[in-house]
């Protein structure tokens, strides 16, 4: 395998503590375990980031030097710019409107060259208009390598180092809360950790108006998990329930962590915080872990801004301390925190038993 350009970089990508969470999200619970992956220095999908370039070198798929063109809501972004700088690859990553300036400008400052597309695709919404922007981007590059995070399976990969880390700082445990977008570290990260522990449970996290586990596709305030799109990466086998979450119990979550935890972050690990807390309360006893993504820096502009969430309708609404329970995921369509444990791929007819 070809060295690294920048070898010291790819050390702050592994040793990411885990913090045992006591937050009421919304109510009190016995606490769980969050692994901070906001304090790697390119956040968790750097992990996956550096796992795709590595695979395609060996492969001879990415040559040295050659440029790599992503599609990107934010946190892959700079995940990629992280893995390029290490590598040696100039990233080319197309954005859409409506990612914040401040992050295009972070990518930028990473060394990114930030595409924008301006429009939706009038079936698969921005992720879609966003990867045909990418597809052109590779006919014109020369050398070009498009990753393709949703159904590259060197994505999950990258997470078999985060889950041997929990292994051996925790020891043990029975649910593991995974947001899902790429599907990439929730397959990833269970698969490794159902060697050691073969019981584990696992509960996908999802957003209102995402696609991935069946329900219907519309616009979504929050990023860096769902989709209007199906990624392959998506283990359906592997989960044994699905929760739906909003973007107002989301904003609560973060906003409980901020104040009463310190570490906090975006919309994945708001939502992931508030299911993790209810699997904990649920069954006294039970051991649950979580990752956190990132960090809040990013959303200053929208979760933790005031004039954005009231604008939003994210303000001063109740919190449910547990979901609303639906037989199937078609049954009916879920605009705030929900639960299935039928889970099974939309784009198959073949349902996976929970």
């Amino acid at each position: 395998m070809t060295e690294p350009t920048n070898p010291g970089l790819l050390s702050l990508l592994r040793g990411t503590p885990l913090a045992h969470v006591h937050t009421p999200l919304p109510d009190q619970h016995p606490g769980f375990w969050a692994k901070l992956e906001c304090l790697s220095a390119g956040g968790m999908k750097a992990r996956a980031a550096v796992s795709m370039l590595r695979g395609a070198r060996s492969r001879g798929e990415l040559r040295p030097g050659a440029p790599v063109v992503e599609s990107t809501s934010g946190t892959l972004g700079v995940g990629l710019a992280f893995a390029g700088q290490a590598l040696g690859h100039p990233i080319v990553l197309v954005v859409d409107r409506e990612l914040e300036s401040s992050m295009r400008s972070l990518l930028r400052a990473h060394g990114a060259r930030v595409e924008v597309v301006d429009r939706p695709h009038p079936v698969g919404g921005w992720q879609q208009a966003r990867l045909e922007r990418v597809r052109e981007l590779c006919a014109e590059l020369p050398g070009a390598y498009w990753p393709d995070q949703y159904n590259n399976p060197d994505n999950p990969a990258g997470y078999h180092g985060l889950a041997e880390e929990i292994v051996a700082e925790l020891g043990a445990a029975d649910v593991l809360v995974c947001s899902v977008g790429s599907g990439g570290h929730s397959a990833g990260a269970v698969r490794t950790l159902r060697r050691h522990w073969p019981r584990l449970r696992l509960i996908g996290v999802d957003t209102v108006g995402s696609t991935i586990f069946g329900q219907p596709a519309r616009h979504r305030i929050m990023r860096g998990l769902g989709s209007s799109i199906f990624p392959r990466n998506v283990a359906y086998g592997e989960f044994d329930e699905v929760h739906w979450v909003g973007p107002g119990e989301a904003v609560d979550s973060c906003r409980r962590l901020a104040a009463h935890s310190f570490v906090s972050g975006g919309w994945s690990t708001g939502a992931v915080a508030l299911v993790a807390a209810w699997a904990a309360r649920r069954e006294v006893g039970t051991r649950v872990v979580t990752v956190f993504p990132d960090g809040p820096q990013r959303y200053l502009d929208s979760i933790f801004n005031d004039d954005f969430c009231r604008a939003n309708g994210l303000l001063d609404r109740p919190i449910a301390n547990r979901p609303v329970e639906i037989a199937h995921p078609q049954a009916l369509e879920v605009h705030g925190w929900a639960r299935c444990r039928a889970v099974h791929d939309p784009a198959s007819a073949v349902e996976v038993p929970a």
